[in-house]
């Protein structure tokens, strides 16, 4: 079992909220590539937020369903790290940018996740959110954190509906990996609360320490 729970940030819009989440402890932050999100960034407002980035911070790109052009455009003008599909993007489509990627999958109990981990072997992981019908994610609810897979070749990532009050409880049911956060930081969509950040991985490593 590993010793730390990994912390991205997702949804970043300002430089200040990208510092306020690495000064917090943040492994990772992430920016979103897509129009219908109100936490979606232009190619300009992502480069200038990875400039205040330090390394060894990761910063992941979120994409839905993207054309191709538009990936290709962010990684030639922005530090992108890592890939993180939502959509339905198809292994092809995700290992042709030659970039470490990690597969969004929202869970629904009748599905057999072992059969979908198996559609994307080149993944580096996988990001569980919540099942809502056309919402890719950003739903702000938890799903049944007992349909979190007990044993995974890859590392598991925890996303939906994480809040500072829920993410001991959370880690506790499904020790995941890596837990990913969004809506539950903020104060305004798009804008991140410093406090809730703090408060938030406080309690990851809280939850850390007491293992």
């Amino acid at each position: 079992m590993l010793s730390r729970t990994r912390v991205k940030i997702c949804g970043i819009t300002r430089p200040e909220d990208a510092l306020a989440a690495v000064n917090a402890g943040a492994d990772a932050i992430g920016f979103v590539f897509y129009g219908p999100s109100p936490r979606n960034l232009s190619i300009e407002q992502a480069a200038r937020i990875a400039q205040v980035v330090p390394p060894f911070v990761t910063i992941v790109g979120l994409f839905v369903d993207p054309e191709k052009a538009l990936v290709q455009s962010v990684l030639e003008n922005v530090r992108i790290d890592l890939l993180q599909f939502h959509g339905h993007e198809s292994r092809a489509t995700c290992e042709s940018f030659l970039r470490p990627y990690i597969k969004a999958i929202r869970v629904k109990p009748e599905e057999n996740l072992d059969e979908v981990f198996a559609m994307h072997p080149r993944a580096t992981g996988f990001l569980l959110d919540t099942y809502r019908p056309g919402v890719p994610g950003g739903t702000g609810e938890t799903f049944d954190w007992s349909l979190f897979p007990q044993k995974s070749e890859k590392p598991l990532i925890l996303a939906g509906g994480l809040t500072p009050d829920n993410i001991v409880l959370a880690i506790n049911s499904t020790q995941p990996f890596a837990v990913d956060v969004s809506g539950g930081l903020e104060s305004g969509k798009g804008i991140k609360s410093h406090p809730l950040i703090n408060q938030f991985i406080a309690g990851v490593n809280r939850v850390d320490t007491e293992r």
